[in-house]
């Protein structure tokens, strides 16, 4: 692997890390926006028990954790590269 071919894999790394984290805070932010929209709805029992539950803020937040686990992944390989590359 040529010498700097190893800075590509962990600022890809990096991305997938920075995406991640985004995608959680969004998500999050999603969730809690609905939930508190609920608040001002006449149906109480959704909104004290989150039934039906969305499923766009949990996809965001799972697709968060794949996008870090996938980047640290990456962040590790182009480590090792560099290391005994």
């Amino acid at each position: 692997m040529p010498e700097r071919d190893f800075l590509i894999l962990i600022g890809m790394g990096g991305l997938f890390v920075i995406l991640g984290i985004g995608a959680i805070i969004w998500g999050r932010s999603e969730e809690k926006s609905y939930y508190n929209a609920l608040s001002s709805r006449s149906d109480a029992r959704e909104f004290l028990e989150h039934e039906p539950e969305r499923q766009e803020p949990g996809g965001l937040k799972l697709g968060g954790w794949i996008a870090i686990a996938i980047g640290l992944l990456i962040i590790a390989l182009g480590g090792g590269f560099w290391l005994w590359g």
